[in-house]
């Protein structure tokens, strides 16, 4: 029972076996598994005429494996050099701060600042002061050892001379203090860096105020010729549909007149008719001017009717609602307001609403609003005003 297990038993040849054999030799994991199998193999004579060219492929799998235990070997010699290196790096910062510490005791024994401290405070001074310095010999001690160990490794003159190895230890430690001296100059160089790139930062920074600033006024100048562009083409558009207006009244007009005009001589006709009859039938003077007072009121009844036809009506509750709040707004302008003031205030209380919706609906009611020039020159101004209070009267 003490005893340790025994080997666990290997298998017999075959050509399965070996291809198996084959692939757990190219991998690592399984190399040292498959080597003993294949040792064994040869070992025991299986090599023959039949099985040699597999057993040469497997060989030959050892053999690759070879280069792969070098690089492997390479890799860690790679780490425990960086690790090395890592090491030396920090023991030298470690021994770095020692020399910083030791140099504010050494500052603190000095006579400016000794004075100042009491008895104890003195003590514990020179307790911690000479902790120190051996703590800093032995942290020095340490690095010159591992830096004769790498000029040992380098060097290829194995006779040195013992007065050469004790200027080495010198120029060590000098090389310590020059180090320590580096490391200050680092910093204050890096400080003097960094006050250099604030002084660019503010500078680029000015400069770009100035760039915003010409970049402003661009941008205005740009947003008041847009803005004036907007109202040339809102009162292009006005114009445009002013003159269309115009048109349809005008061909309107037209309608009417060819429409009196035929209604004119359909009467007429029938005049002549009445006439005729009158004259046959010896009718008085006083029928023929009732039948030419009844053809009078017929045209101007027919008048009142195309006048009612082009006059249209409110299409929708919302037109009235609209026409109630613009004649409140014109009541309490009396010397009139331009459709953009009307529509900023309508558009408050409707976002959806145009300023052309609002002048066709004001151009639609004549009687209750009437548009008026105002100004000269440039300075000519188009104002509504209401006029409902007059236009009763003409009613």
């Amino acid at each position: 029972r003490l005893r340790p297990p025994p080997p666990p038993a290997i298998m017999h040849y075959s050509e399965h076996e070996a291809a198996l054999l084959a692939d757990k030799l190219k991998d690592d994991s399984k190399f040292s598994e498959a080597i003993t199998v294949l040792l064994s193999w040869i070992e025991r004579g299986e090599v023959n005429r039949r099985s040699a060219n597999q057993f040469y492929s497997m060989v030959q799998s050892a053999n690759s494996h070879v280069r792969r235990l070098m690089n492997e070997k390479a890799t860690h010699e790679q780490e425990m050099e960086e690790a090395k290196e890592n090491f030396k790096n920090a023991l030298t910062g470690i021994l770095t701060q020692f020399e910083q510490i030791v140099a504010v005791f050494n500052a603190s024994t000095r006579q400016k600042a000794w004075d100042h401290f009491s008895k104890a405070q003195r003590k514990n001074i020179d307790i911690w002061r000479k902790h120190s310095e051996e703590l800093r010999n032995a942290q020095s001690e340490q690095l010159m050892g591992i830096r004769r160990e790498e000029e040992m490794e380098m060097s290829d003159d194995e006779n040195c001379d013992s007065p050469t190895k004790k200027m080495r230890v010198d120029e060590s430690a000098l090389a310590a203090q020059a180090y320590a001296l580096k490391e200050e100059n680092d910093s204050l160089r890096w400080q003097l860096d960094a006050y250099r790139n604030e002084v660019e930062l503010l500078k680029q920074e000015k400069e770009q105020l100035f760039r915003t600033e010409e970049t402003v006024t661009k941008d205005q100048q740009l947003q008041f010729l847009q803005q004036t562009m907007q109202g040339m083409q809102q009162q292009l558009l006005t114009i445009q549909e002013e003159l269309n207006n115009k048109k349809s009244e005008l061909e309107q007009a037209k309608e009417e007149q060819s429409h009196t005009q035929a209604l004119l001589k359909v009467l007429q006709e029938q005049l002549k008719g009445t006439k005729e009859l009158v004259e046959t039938n010896g009718h008085s003077h006083e029928d023929t001017n009732e039948i030419n007072v009844l053809t009078v009121a017929l045209v101007n009844q027919d008048r009142e009717n195309n006048i009612e036809k082009r006059s249209q009506g409110l299409k929708s509750e919302k037109e009235a609602l609209l026409i109630g709040i613009i004649s409140t707004f014109l009541h309490v302008h009396p010397f009139g307001a331009n459709i953009e003031y009307l529509w900023s205030y309508m558009q408050q209380l409707d976002s959806k609403i145009s300023a052309n919706e609002i002048e066709m609906l004001l151009m639609r009611l004549p009687r209750m609003f009437k548009q008026e020039f105002t100004g000269v020159g440039a300075t000519l101004e188009k104002r509504w005003k209401l006029c409902a209070f007059e236009g009763i009267k003409t009613t």
